[in-house]
């Protein structure tokens, strides 16, 4: 009876463990794809398809950015990086409901970072960072949102398309959780906040 009981656990954690597994195959598999996929979980607004992965840029990082700006002003950054990809800006913008903008092909650099400057170990080793993790090597995502107030952290619904967008990131690239960097982690910003720390930390501990 006692190893009936225990065979039966066993299958129903399978049975809960399997449809996770086949999910995380799927989403690797749409990662890899072309054009407009429809990735399970986020809404994205494609204003530049994925063409082949081949040809995208061999981006080793991601930086993850916040800006000042108020809700609905990511759909607006995102569309004037797309008319002027190298602007100030990044390639993936996210807005503070959870819609994901992608506004750059990935074959060209957007202006962001400030060229790793940081040295003093504050928040990770910059022995690996200080002047590599860069705009030419890091795919940048910026998320919308904390305005008026810079400490305000990212809404519950920026925080669940994250979860899958890092992931789809990170397959598509092949980019491994400690390559994910919070603005701050690498360059010298705005001193009343930690740009990006509470998203990148996550991004690592998902991918543990």
């Amino acid at each position: 009876m006692m190893l009936s009981r225990l065979t039966a656990a066993a299958l129903a954690a399978l049975l809960l463990i399997a449809p996770a597994a086949a999910t995380d195959a799927e989403l690797a598999e749409l990662a890899r794809a072309s054009g407009t996929p429809d990735i399970p979980g986020l809404k994205i607004v494609w204003l530049a398809p994925w063409g082949d992965v081949r040809n995208a840029r061999p981006w080793r990082n991601v930086i993850v950015h916040q800006t000042e700006g108020p809700a609905g002003s990511a759909r607006g950054g995102a569309q004037a990086q797309a008319k002027n990809p190298t602007r100030r800006g990044v390639t993936v913008w996210v807005e503070t409901d959870g819609t994901v903008y992608w506004a750059v092909a990935e074959n060209l650099v957007p202006t962001h970072g400030d060229g790793a400057n940081r040295n003093d170990n504050k928040y990770i080793d910059n022995r690996p960072t200080y002047r590599q993790v860069v705009r030419d090597n890091s795919i940048g995502v910026e998320f919308a949102g904390n305005y008026p107030d810079v400490t305000t952290g990212p809404t519950e619904a920026q925080v669940a398309a994250w979860k899958i967008l890092v992931k789809v990131l990170r397959a598509r690239y092949d980019i491994p959780a400690d390559r994910v960097y919070a603005h701050n982690w690498i360059d010298y910003k705005d001193a009343r906040y930690c740009e990006g720390c509470t998203l990148a930390t996550m991004a690592r501990e998902w991918g543990e």
